[in-house]
């Protein structure tokens, strides 16, 4: 789900607008296809990390069907502040996902200040032994990986463990994050069920689902030769719904923790399967 690194004053360039809730209807999988926007903060961060103050806004836009395949638009921007100076973080992510072809597509373009840092584009798809990716940028290359989870199986594999009362499990996945060339060890630990307390800011922003049932998840990430008592790459904490939203976000960075509040949400309009 969000790997990646807006502050106010630039807001306006995500082009998001005011966002309702409307109704809309799940397929097979139960996902509903929505757009959420998060007001992110500095929790904590470590002498190391250099960074004095940190905000911005995370957009996740998350649309498609069973039957025609998932889209996912994910914008992360962050104004960090390191004391002497500022600068703003830039991170844009498309993603495609096919769950019966399984297959997978990925473009990620980051930016500091405006400027151009990293774009990775490539393709994944289920080889039977296990997922061969093919990148195009930085440069052509073809990899062979270990079998895989995408990132929508993944959060199915979470939510029909959830129902199962399975609190613990752990899967590989490939995301394309980074330099799109490796997949991740994910633990993933599940809480029990609960409702939202009454007074809970976050969960009115939900809208029609601010009184439904979710799940405390937490999913830390190991590169994947990873041994013994490794340190987790990053680790988020969420509230997770059976449709798919999440609210209430916490990312580990190791050497900094954001927050993510749900500001938005938007559930949109999605045709059925044929």
């Amino acid at each position: 789900m969000f790997r990646s690194s807006l502050a106010a004053v630039i807001v306006s360039s995500l082009g998001v607008a005011s966002l309702g809730v409307s109704a809309a209807a799940a397929g097979p999988t139960g996902l509903i296809a929505h757009r959420a926007v998060y007001d992110l903060e500095l929790k904590d961060a470590s002498d190391r990390s250099g960074i004095a103050g940190m905000f911005g806004r995370m957009v996740y836009e998350f649309d498609g069907s069973d039957c025609t395949g998932f889209t996912t638009n994910f914008r992360f921007v962050t104004q960090i502040d390191t004391g002497d100076s500022t600068r703003v973080s830039d991170q844009q992510t498309t993603t495609f996902e096919d769950l019966v072809k399984r297959t997978f597509r990925f473009e990620t373009k980051s930016y500091t200040d405006d400027q151009l840092d990293k774009d990775v584009r490539g393709a994944a798809a289920d080889d039977q032994k296990g997922i061969k990716v093919d990148l195009t940028q930085p440069k052509a290359k073809q990899i062979e990986l270990i079998q895989s989870r995408f990132p929508t199986e993944h959060m199915l594999d979470i939510i029909h463990n959830a129902k199962l009362g399975r609190n613990f499990f752990e899967a590989e996945v490939f995301d394309g994050s980074d330099d799109g060339d490796k997949s991740l060890i994910a633990t993933t630990v599940v809480g029990k069920q609960s409702t939202p307390a009454t007074d809970d800011p976050d969960a009115e922003k939900a809208g029609i689902f601010a009184k439904t049932p979710f799940w405390p998840v937490t999913v830390a990430y190991f590169n994947d030769k990873s041994k013994g008592d490794a340190i987790p790459v990053y680790r988020m904490s969420f509230k997770l719904y059976e449709n798919g939203i999440t609210r209430d976000l916490t990312m580990d960075y190791g050497d900094f923790v954001l927050t993510g509040k749900l500001s938005k949400l938007e559930v949109l309009d999605t045709k059925a399967c044929q």
